[in-house]
């Protein structure tokens, strides 16, 4: 597979190189570049694979080169030393990310991920995704990539109601009442939505507290949806929502 490096910083490109010689033989770096500008020249020339891409640089950041493109026909693994709220863009976008300084466990899963997305032919846009997040931090109006048994599935955060949490997997519940089976634990997704008006109730059940339309007292109490489920909240959990919801 051939990578660019793009990198304002010699020292991180320098190491990010020898780690990829050492420990991803199957990745030949056929350029390194400092700046957007040097790296849309080589991105025309070298056609990569993928590319490794530092997010803030002089002249312009990751975004400001991707939106110059006609086309994104490479992959992507961003570097960043990005806070809190964008990691969980990145994760809901499912786009492969570094934090620095790198590590070289996860350089090797994010190099072995982007080269089962090469093989899949049937790929989606990650990083149009991961772009209309962060422009959209902390707003319903961000996507999350669902992974399926047989694919994707890209839903705005708008259209889930609930969430249920059926052994390793996570039943959505979905607005125009499709209800796919993700192939990951409701914890996943309770530390990935919860600053983006998710709320776990239950150890079974993390609701959208947009579609909130009754809450019945009790013990814990019930709430109950939009779409007419009344949903038990634990009583543990029964303080937190109810903080949430003023």
């Amino acid at each position: 597979m051939k990578a660019i490096i793009i990198d304002d910083e010699q020292d991180s490109r320098e190491t990010l190189q020898s780690y990829v010689a050492k420990y991803c033989e199957e990745v030949s770096i056929v350029a390194e570049c400092s700046n957007i500008i040097e790296a849309e020249k080589a991105l025309s020339i070298y056609q990569p694979d993928f590319v490794f891409l530092d997010i803030e640089m002089p002249y312009g950041n990751a975004f400001d080169l991707l939106e110059k493109l006609d086309k994104i026909n490479f992959e992507i693994i961003f570097v960043t030393a990005f806070n809190q709220y964008a990691v969980q863009a990145f994760n809901l976008s499912a786009a492969h990310y570094l934090q620095k300084p790198v590590d070289i466990d996860e350089l090797i899963e994010a190099v072995e991920k982007v080269k089962k997305r090469l093989a899949n032919t049937n790929n989606i846009n990650h990083s149009k995704i991961l772009m209309d997040n962060l422009s959209a931090l902390n707003t319903q109006h961000q996507k999350v990539v669902l992974p399926l048994i047989d694919g994707f599935m890209v839903v705005k955060l708008q259209e889930i109601v609930y969430c249920e949490a059926q052994d390793n997997f996570t039943c959505f519940y979905l607005t125009d009442g499709q209800k796919p089976l993700i192939c990951r634990k409701l914890k996943f997704y309770e530390n990935a939505l919860s600053q983006h008006g998710f709320c776990r109730v239950h150890r079974s059940f993390m609701i959208n507290l947009e579609y909130v339309k009754r809450y019945i007292k009790g013990k814990g109490g019930t709430v109950i949806m939009e779409n007419g489920q009344e949903i038990q909240v634990a009583n543990a959990r029964k303080q937190a929502f109810l903080e949430r919801m003023q």
